[in-house]
Formats: C-alpha cells, sequence, structure tokens
C-alpha cells in the first residue's frame, strides 16, 4: 500500500481532519487523524493490516503488543494476519502495565503496533513494558508516523503514512490556531 492510497483510506473515512486540535501531548496542531474512523470499517482495518503484517513477516514475530485504546484494532488485525498471539497493555492509575494474565517470556520476539505516534510516548511506555520483561522488540509499525520520522524510538519503525505535521505548544500558536478554541478529538 502506498502512502497516498492509505491517505486516501483515511480522507475516504473522514478520519483526517483539519481545524485546531489538542493532542494527547498537549501540543496543538492543524491536522489530526481519528483513526477510529477509519477503522470501524473491516475491509479497511483488513487492508491496513495487511501492508503492515507485509513488512513485520520476515521477523517472525512471535506477538504482538499494542497499547489501547488506539493500537487494540490494528494490533489485533496485524497479529491476525500474521498468525501469531495478540496482547495489550492498558492504563491503570495513569499508566500502561500489562494486565489480564498477559506476560512476555524472556527473549520472546514481539513487534509493537499503534495507530498514530506523534512524539511516541505511548509506544515508548509499551516498549518499556516490553524491556522489563526481557522480551526481544524487533520492531514498531505504526499507520502514521505524524514526526516525519524524527520520533527516535531505539527501535526499526515501520509505517504506511509519514507526515511531518506542525505541533505547537499551547503558549506559541500561530494567530489562525490562537483564534479558534481548540478540541480534543481522541477524547470525543
Amino acid at each position: 500500500m502506498t502512502t497516498d492510497e492509505a491517505l486516501q483510506l483515511f480522507r475516504e473515512s473522514g478520519a483526517l481532519l483539519e481545524g485546531h486540535f489538542i493532542l494527547r501531548s498537549g501540543r496543538h496542531s492543524r491536522q489530526f487523524f481519528q483513526c477510529a474512523l477509519a477503522l470501524q470499517r473491516m475491509p479497511v482495518v483488513e487492508r491496513f493490516g495487511a501492508a503492515l503484517a507485509e513488512s513485520l513477516r520476515p521477523l517472525a514475530p512471535a506477538t504482538v503488543l499494542a497499547p489501547a485504546m488506539g493500537g487494540l484494532v490494528i494490533g489485533q488485525e496485524v497479529a491476525r494476519q500474521l498468525g501469531c498471539r495478540f496482547i495489550f497493555v492498558e492504563k491503570e492509575e495513569g499508566r500502561l502495565v500489562l494486565r489480564r494474565g498477559f506476560t512476555l517470556a524472556p527473549d520472546e520476539p514481539v513487534v509493537i503496533v499503534e495507530d498514530v505516534v506523534t512524539q511516541g510516548g505511548r509506544v515508548k511506555e509499551t516498549i518499556e513494558i516490553a524491556r522489563q520483561n526481557q522480551a526481544r522488540i524487533l520492531s514498531v509499525a505504526v499507520l502514521v508516523d505524524r514526526s516525519g520520522g524524527n520520533v527516535d524510538l531505539g527501535v526499526p519503525m515501520v509505517s504506511l503514512i509519514r507526515l511531518t505535521v506542525e505541533t505547537f505548544a499551547a503558549d506559541a500558536l500561530p494567530p489562525d490556531l490562537a483564534a479558534t478554541p481548540g478540541v480534543k478529538p481522541g477524547s470525543k
């Protein structure tokens, strides 16, 4: 799948939003990828999952690990297409943790799948959990890398869409964003 094909699927599903958005990191942006809108249609999930799985298959992961909520749908589909196990980390008292009896074995080959990365905070937390369990992290795979390839996760990363999306600190907004209220579409 090309970047243009992936972007077209986001546009067709209404998942590529334009406006004034407040990201999970607290930074502000003119664009927002509302992946849940794109991932509500199983044929789209299957296409995205196939494209990510194709790039991960040579690594032969035993497990796909995803941060909840964003990585759940696409992580499960990538695992299904790879024929491997799927588990996830989720919030508990404000931090991501393995729960529900999920475990990782020492040297278990793992790929981490997420929907969108901007600064990589949740993926970095997920990587740290895998490392604490002595798993072997092979790669990170994301639908959208908003950093333009600039986020350093300390492991290889593949993405279907790699864009450099401008983000701004709350106290350094350009006039067009300062003139409109920001919204947090990820929490709607």
